[in-house]
């Protein structure tokens, strides 16, 4: 499993507070079966992020993984917020493009329920080369959700809810009929620390996905998809 949302830097923004933090996320991870996970500070007004150094600071991070026996990659990334995206160079939306590759880029909505900006929003990245992941739309529903998440994937837009939020659903939890519909792509942990919170895990997600998606889709959610956005190639449609 690839993690494709987590806030596992230490000391960037409102996640890991320092290497022991990141160090004991990682660890979940692992328990968990996570072989890699993308590193997504938010790349938000808020947040004093310099992105030309999240590549030494993921590898900063990965030599001590490595010293401490921990096997997971981690790869660079950001949580792009959607107020933000336009005031970025080219260049500097490749560096934060997820798994470091310059194709896909994790997208943070604005406040409030999905609107038709962010679909404007999408077709401009495309025109810049970007392929785009929607992140946590769980936080973003109005009367016309369904519909918007709809337009965003007639837009070539990936949709990534957090593990956990999929995990506590239960039978009829409009989560579970969006992914019967296809419209559930992907899981991140959207982790902040291990010292509360989302924990950096995805087997249990998945595994409630799996009670209403067929096998042939949760592999192409848990490994076919990711992989290919990590290496910025084009994803192959969903079974």
């Amino acid at each position: 499993m690839i993690d494709l949302h987590c806030h596992i830097l230490p000391g960037l923004d409102d996640g890991a507070l320092d290497l022991d933090d990141s160090l004991a996320m990682a660890r979940q991870a692992e328990r968990d079966g996570i072989a890699a996970v993308c590193a997504t500070p938010h790349i938000r007004h808020d947040h004093d992020v310099a992105i030309e150094e999240l590549a030494a600071r993921v590898h900063a991070l990965q030599e001590r993984l490595d010293g401490d026996g921990v096997d997971v990659r981690v790869l660079r990334g950001g949580e792009l917020a959607a107020t933000d995206a336009d005031r970025l160079t080219d260049a500097q939306l490749r560096l934060v493009a997820l798994g470091g590759a310059g194709g896909w880029v994790l997208l943070e909505p604005a406040p409030g329920p999905l609107g038709e900006g962010l679909e404007e929003l999408v077709g401009r990245l495309a025109r810049r080369g970007l392929a785009t992941i929607v992140a946590h739309p769980e936080r973003h529903a109005g009367a016309d959700f369904e519909e918007r998440l709809k337009a965003l994937v007639a837009g070539g837009c990936l949709i990534q809810w957090t593990a956990q939020f999929v995990a506590d659903a239960v039978a009829g939890d409009l989560v579970l009929r969006l992914a019967d519909e296809g419209l559930v792509h992907l899981l991140g942990s959207d982790a902040h620390s291990s010292h509360g919170g989302r924990p950096v895990r995805l087997a249990a997600g998945f595994a409630r996905l799996a009670t209403v998606c067929a096998p042939e889709r949760i592999e192409w959610m848990v490994d076919g998809a990711p992989q290919a956005i990590v290496r910025a190639e084009p994803v192959s449609p969903m079974p």
